[in-house]
């Protein structure tokens, strides 16, 4: 996803929680730092990512496992590459999938989706100081 934002701007909104509850989650127990564990909550879903930061290059990349506390842990890599200096490309990967191959598809199909709609609510948030709450309104219910 492009981001008219200068790279450290969008670099910093994934690195802050006070940022990212602008467009994903809910509350955050700290920035993220290599090899420092957090939690991100989901209030409206009653759900808790457990996050490992294996590796930050600022400017540059963020890589995380996270999950459950103990399992499902999948790993998830955010690059960023700036375009001039007010622009930036957003590139996520994210690996791990266990599970049949029906299981695989599903998760992954989920994963894309979700990961579509944080860089829309980033880029909103960031671009036109617009809070789009796409993630609470994907299931207005709190349920998924």
């Amino acid at each position: 996803m492009l981001i008219r934002k200068p790279v450290e701007q969008v670099f910093e909104a994934f690195i802050d929680p006070e940022i990212t509850t602008k467009f994903w989650f809910t509350r955050g127990t700290g920035k993220l730092e290599k090899n420092k564990k957090v939690q991100w909550i989901w209030d409206m879903y009653n759900v808790t990512s457990y996050v490992d930061v294996k590796d930050i290059v600022p400017n540059k990349k963020i890589e995380i496992e996270w999950g459950g506390e103990k399992d499902n842990r999948m790993r998830v890599e955010w690059n960023f590459k700036p375009i001039g200096t007010d622009t930036t490309f957003v590139d996520i990967v994210m690996d791990g999938f266990d599970g049949d191959d029906e299981t695989i598809l599903k998760n992954v199909s989920g994963t894309v989706g979700g990961f579509c709609w944080v860089l829309a609510g980033l880029k909103a948030y960031l671009e036109f100081n617009i809070q789009l709450n796409l993630v609470a309104d994907r299931f207005p219910q709190g349920k998924n």
